[in-house]
């Protein structure tokens, strides 16, 4: 399991842009900026849409003043659903960036993969938020209990950082 400490995997993302779906290679976005990134188990899913999306969308401003370069979303959505979450909620316009890890490559890779079988939810991602300077995690947050959205949300890092 990722740790504060170590530095993020390698992993490709991807996004639905006005070309069309797109691929994201995560070590160019991190090199030498300092980004947040927040995953969830899922798109439109109840915790994710009405307190875990909103929280980084409410604090996105006050993130930047205290220099981070970019706020970035994760799920183990396809991009078309990303990209679509984006807009309705919000978020694209507040300037969160919506990444799909639809093979759930990252998510595997830092160790957060589980599975909810009885609501539909195979191999997503548990609930985290994290800040990182260069590819290398600086603050990490994870929920302790499942079901929750208290530790990871961005009033949460922001206090961190």
């Amino acid at each position: 399991m990722i740790s504060v400490g170590d530095t993020l995997p390698d992993a490709t993302f991807m996004v639905f842009s006005d070309k069309g779906p797109e691929t994201v290679d995560l070590g160019a976005k991190l090199k030498g900026r300092k980004v947040v990134m927040f995953g969830l188990p899922g798109a439109f899913t109840r915790g994710c849409s009405m307190t875990h999306l909103p929280s980084f969308i409410r604090t996105r401003q006050a993130l930047a003043d205290k220099g981070v370069d970019e706020v970035i979303c994760v799920s183990v959505n396809d991009p078309f659903v990303m990209t679509a979450w984006g807009q309705q909620s919000g978020a694209a316009e507040a300037g969160i960036t919506m990444l799909a890890d639809p093979t759930a490559e990252f998510t595997k890779a830092i160790g957060l993969a589980f599975s909810a079988p009885v609501v539909g939810l195979y191999d997503r991602c548990q609930r985290f938020a994290l800040m990182a300077e260069d590819g290398v995690v600086k603050v990490l947050n994870l929920e302790e209990e499942a079901g929750a959205c208290k530790l990871t949300v961005g009033e949460e890092l922001l206090e961190q950082i």
